[in-house]
Parts: structure tokens; sequence; C-alpha cells
């Protein structure tokens, strides 16, 4: 029997799973706060996080780091609202198996811990790279725009020089990166995909350049690092501006000598590699406010191309859509054979946030939950079918809040809030509002 870790405020939320799942043959601890996430990792041999997002003390992606550096091999699962997909898009990027929107649908939850605890989606163990955006195949697109990418991948595919990959999360920017490297001379040996957001403040260094026996505490035995598992390949160096600067000294360095030091070693090891970043950060930015070096970032920007996000793609919509449609009928054994002119409507309208793996989400889900052959709007989100009007009434709402108004608003919703003991959504139906607004105005009186 496998053992899930359930970590969610809301008690009558959380005995509601702890019930459903104890009924499909998983044994779950639960607690309320983030202080108590360790005693439970340690105490118990724990194979599955389930955690929501926003805890009384903390937040799901804190619980995703402790899970992540004190437990090897267990996966996490992060419950979010659709105010927080860009978050939770982020946690996805740290290492989280997946994300589930509220309101949870049980089917849906069952299918995700089941695919986590056989790891169907897992990486090897070796490296800890990321799992893929898009499902299958890479996808060029019908778009003026997808199709100046691809010319531009053509391009710089056969050279050797180093690229950056700009674009919001969950954009496919591994999967561009990916694209080159199959197009290059260097096709044949290895893509080696690392995470520079999940890498831990000490063990970077190691992980990107290994690390002699006895270099550190817990050094037992000497370890290859990247840079030398990709030997003739190309390095995938995903959200570089997470770097420390010391890691950032120590790349510069392998790049313009072409030449590496295992941590805690003397000997130079000659590496051949080819670079590719990637980041949603303005790394020239963060340059001139001394946070990335100026001449790295001149090392590896010789040539740059950007994702685009999803809402500025809609030509490549139902593109994606009906690829996404394909890997999921595969993955749950169903035949859905299309959208509905309504649900296509829907996603025209809707700006994806979290762009593809949102996308990936939502019609993973809606395949599950379908009982027709063609998607309908009735497995949708609600947030998708509401999402010209609660737009609307944001503008209307950031109209008035001026002068008098914004701080009757703002004493308005802490006094609600007060009330419900700080339960959002009783709050949001008291006050009218829906629950995005509600997070929206929290953030913007500083109300948490």
């Amino acid at each position: 029997m496998k053992n899930i870790l359930l970590v969610e405020d809301d008690l009558t939320y959380s005995r509601i799973i702890q019930n459903f799942l104890e009924k499909n043959d998983f044994k779950v601890f639960s607690c309320t706060k983030l202080i108590d996430v360790d005693y439970n990792l340690r105490t118990n041999d724990i194979h599955l996080v389930i955690t929501d997002f926003r805890l009384p003390d903390g937040t799901g992606l804190q619980v995703l780091k402790k899970v992540k550096e004190q437990v090897k091999g267990s996966e996490v699962i992060l419950i979010t609202n659709y105010s927080d997909i860009r978050i939770a898009v982020k946690a996805m990027k740290m290492g989280a198996f997946e994300y589930i929107t509220k309101p949870i649908n049980p089917d849906e939850l069952l299918v995700t811990v089941r695919e986590a605890l056989s790891g169907e989606e897992k990486e090897s163990p070796k490296d800890k790279t990321k799992k893929t955006i898009i499902i299958d195949d890479y996808i060029i697109g019908n778009s003026l725009e997808a199709k100046k990418i691809e010319q531009h991948i053509n391009l710089v595919a056969p050279t050797e020089l180093s690229v950056i990959v700009l674009g919001e999360t969950g954009t496919g920017k591994e999967y561009i990166s990916k694209r080159i490297h199959q197009k290059s001379n260097r096709s044949e040996h290895p893509f080696i995909a690392i995470d520079c957001g999940a890498l831990s403040k000490e063990l970077a260094g190691s992980e990107l350049f290994g690390h002699v026996k006895g270099a550190f505490t817990g050094a037992s035995d000497s370890r290859v690092g990247h840079f030398e598992t990709a030997k003739g390949g190309t390095i995938f160096l995903d959200e570089i501006g997470n770097l420390e600067y010391d890691i950032q000294i120590k790349l510069l360095r392998a790049i313009q000598e072409r030449k590496i030091r295992r941590i805690g070693g003397t000997q130079e090891i000659e590496i051949d590699v080819r670079i590719i970043a990637a980041t949603n950060e303005t790394l020239i930015e963060q340059s001139s406010d001394g946070k990335f070096r100026e001449d790295l970032y001149h090392r590896l920007n010789e040539f740059s191309l950007t994702a685009l996000p999803l809402r500025d793609r809609k030509e490549d919509l139902m593109v994606f859509a009906n690829q996404f449609l394909h890997g999921s009928n595969l993955r749950l054994n169903k035949s859905i054979q299309g959208f509905s002119d309504e649900v296509i409507a829907i996603f025209n309208q809707y700006s994806w946030p979290g762009n593809l793996r949102e996308m990936k989400n939502i019609i993973r889900r809606a395949v599950l939950l379908s009982q027709t052959d063609s998607i309908q709007s009735d497995v949708i989100p609600d947030e998708l079918k509401n999402f010209e009007k609660i737009e609307k009434v944001e503008e209307e709402i950031e109209i008035d809040n001026k002068g008098d108004i914004a701080s009757q608003e703002r004493d308005l919703i802490e006094k609600t809030l007060i009330e419900v003991k700080y339960n959002k959504s009783k709050a949001a139906k008291i006050l009218g509002i829906d629950r995005k607004t509600l997070y929206n105005k929290i953030n913007k009186y500083g109300l948490e």
C-alpha cells in the first residue's frame, strides 16, 4: 500500500479527499500547516505528497522544496485555484509531478495519483531533467510567427552558436531547444535538460560539474556532472537566471576555456558541449541589477529565439488542442473525436496564462469527464467560460478604485475575511465576486 501525505488546511475538504483515497486503497496521512510537513516526512514512508498551494503558514511551493530536499523519489501534486495557474506551472518547473485545480474531480485526482505513483511520466532517475510540455511530436504550427521560429531553428541548428530561448513559463522553450538539438550535427549525442530553478544552492556545482569523493559532507563517492555526461551533445539550461552568482562564474569559465573542474578536484577536464539556455526573465536587466553576469549573458546570447505565448498564437490554438486530445485519448483509453463549436469559441477568447501546460491539463480533464464523442462545454472549467465576464467586472472595479472608494473596499474585504475566518470561498460569495477577483484584491491591499 502506497503512503500519501495530504497537506490541506480546509478540514472538511481534507476529510473528503482522505476518505476518497483510502477507499481506493491508499494510506493517507494529513496535516494542515507547512510546519507539520517535516515531522510527517521523517516519521512516515511517504511516496506522494498532495498539497494545497495556499497554507496558513506558507505555500505549496515551500512544501515542494521540502519534499525534493528530504525524500528521494517522492512526487508532489499541487492543488490550486485558477487564479494561481502561473504559480502552478512554475511548480511543474520546480519538480512537481502535476497540478490539479479546484473544485477537484475525483476521477481526475485518482488518475493523477496513480500516474504519479506508477511513475508513468517520470524521467530517468539519474538526472533531474524536466517533464516535457507537449506529449508527443514537436508542432510547428500554421501561423506566420510559428513558421518564422521554425526558419530560425533551421538556420541556427547546424551552427555551434550558443542560443537563448526567451518566453513565458509553459510556452514550450524546452521543445524548441530540443528541436535545435535534433536538427544539429550533435543529434546523435545526448540532450541533457537541467532546470536551474530546481538546483539547490549547495548542490548546483556538483550537479553541473560533478565532484570528487570527500569534496563535501555526504560526498561518499565521486560523481560525473551533466557537462561530462552530455559529451558531444547539448546542455539545455532552463531558467538560467536562477543560477547562483558563484555558479555563473564557473559556467562562464567552462564556456570560455571548454574545460571544467569537478568540485573538490584539481584535474582539468575538457568538455565538448553546446549550450542552449532559456529564461522567462530579462537577463540583461538582471545583469544591470548585478544579479546576472553581463559577460556570461553575452557569451550565451550568440543567437536568440522567442517562444510566443499561446494567446498570441490563435492560428495555432486548435493545432495544439488536437495534439493534446490525441495524447489524452491514448493515455486514458478514450476515443473523443474533437471539440464542439462552443468549446472552440471558449478556447479562442481565453488568455491562457499557463500556456501549453494549462491547455494540456484542461483537455486531459475534459477527455476524462466526457461522455460523448466530442468535448462539450459542460466539461470545461467555469473560469474559462466566464473569462470575458470576469475580465469586465475586474475592469469596472479597477475604474472605481480611487480615493475613498478604494479605502472603503479594502475595509469591506478585510471585515468580511475576518467574519468568515479567512474562508475565501465564503468571503467571495458574501461580497458577490468570484474567487479570482477576491484573490487579486487581497494581494492588491496586502490583506493576506
